[in-house]
């Protein structure tokens, strides 16, 4: 599914979900790559400057790019780009708490209270009621802080972004904006995709491990992995190299000037959607993650345990991951994820011998269904 809820342009739907899902039917066999390379081509036409593709089926991987990296000097878009990956985030905060609960350092049953006492308070939320396993499957009701009108005029429009593009948001500070807005339904009685949450998630690693969640995410994740293009920036504002530029229209259309929004203070979207990655390490991750060299089984049936997420058809939510069927019968596990001027998606077979990623560095257009059912089946 096309995901357009991303933390990119100027509505309150940003830092993005991704809906991609589980895989049981072995995908069909196609070696050339060639539906999938024509679906990323017509993702330019749409009106992306650029995408970088790579796909991995067993010990075989395949890479391709379309379009160009930069719009001033048509330099084309590399492979081995390394991109902004928004949400996709939100997978590694959540293996980390997995596995933080795999160790018996805590319960997805415990609250949010006993971990961030008085954090959840304000306008009607009340962390004592909330469990960190609503906060990892957006059952929490817990208000989403891109949705704040002033929010989304600071950092998602064209005025607002240049004048505070480097600004740096602590999580107490986007967890605050949250409180000043009622819930939107009850712990547990419904289902709405927040970025607060994870901002809370990423807060209690930081509180349980006495470590910030980046830390733990390098500790855990990157360096047993060797995702040796995968950051965690905090504060950054630059892209490392090799990269392409990342482009928006800073508007709630996609009509109008194209914008360069490379540089940005990544702590707007905190443990909800800061990382930077690139295509191959997502794969590495993913089909590692599936395989189960990150999670002991107990963990990984609970990341994949879904509920209905009722705006997105044919899709489940678990803890961070996303169960999606597509049009030929294959299930895939992923996440989609978005920040200005970038998005992307990375999606693997429940198996997690086949997986692709890609990123489109433009937040306006292209449609990344097409590209995931290209690959998955051939079509």
């Amino acid at each position: 599914m096309t995901v357009r809820t991303t933390l990119v342009a100027a509505t309150a739907a940003a830092l993005s979900l991704a809906l991609a899902g589980p895989a049981f039917a072995a995908a069909p066999a196609r070696g050339d790559h060639e539906t999938t390379r024509e679906a990323i081509e017509a993702a330019v036409q749409d009106g992306v400057p650029g995408v970088t593709a790579t796909a991995r089926t067993g010990h075989r991987e395949w890479s391709t790019t379309a379009g160009v990296g930069n719009l001033r000097t048509d330099q084309p878009r590399s492979v081995r780009d390394r991109y902004r990956v928004g949400s996709i985030t939100k997978t590694f905060v959540s293996t980390v708490l997995l596995q933080l609960e795999a160790e018996g350092r805590l319960s997805l049953d415990d609250t949010v209270a006993k971990w961030l006492p008085g954090t959840v308070r304000g306008s009607g939320h009340d962390g004592r009621h909330i469990t960190l396993r609503q906060l990892l499957n957006h059952t929490s009701g817990i208000f989403n802080y891109t949705a704040d009108e002033d929010f989304g005029r600071t950092y998602f429009l064209k005025d607002g972004f240049f004048e505070h593009r480097y600004d740096t948001k602590t999580p107490a500070d986007l967890v605050a904006i949250a409180m000043t807005h009622k819930p939107d339904f009850a712990p547990g009685t419904s289902w709405n995709y927040s970025n607060t949450n994870y901002v809370l998630a990423g807060m209690v690693i930081e509180k349980v491990t006495g470590r910030s969640y980046g830390d733990e995410v390098r500790r855990r994740i990157v360096q047993p992995l060797s995702l040796d293009a995968t950051s965690v920036p905090g504060t950054r504002v630059t892209l490392p190299k090799p990269s392409s530029r990342g482009y928006s229209k800073l508007a709630e259309t996609a009509t109008g000037p194209t914008y360069d929004v490379t540089e940005l203070n990544p702590s707007l979207a905190s443990a909800a959607g800061e990382m930077i990655s690139d295509s191959a390490d997502l794969n590495r991750f993913y089909s590692a993650l599936l395989r189960g060299r990150l999670l002991p089984p107990k963990q990984l049936k609970e990341m994949k345990t879904t509920v209905a997420a009722e705006e997105y058809p044919n899709a489940g939510y678990g803890l961070g991951l996303i169960d999606r069927e597509l049009s030929c019968g294959v299930h895939v596990w992923g996440h989609d994820g978005g920040i200005h001027g970038s998005n992307s998606v990375a999606v693997t077979t429940a198996d997690g011998r086949h997986s692709l990623a890609f990123n489109f560095n433009g937040d306006w257009s292209g449609d990344s269904d097409a590209v995931i059912e290209a690959e998955f089946c051939g079509k």
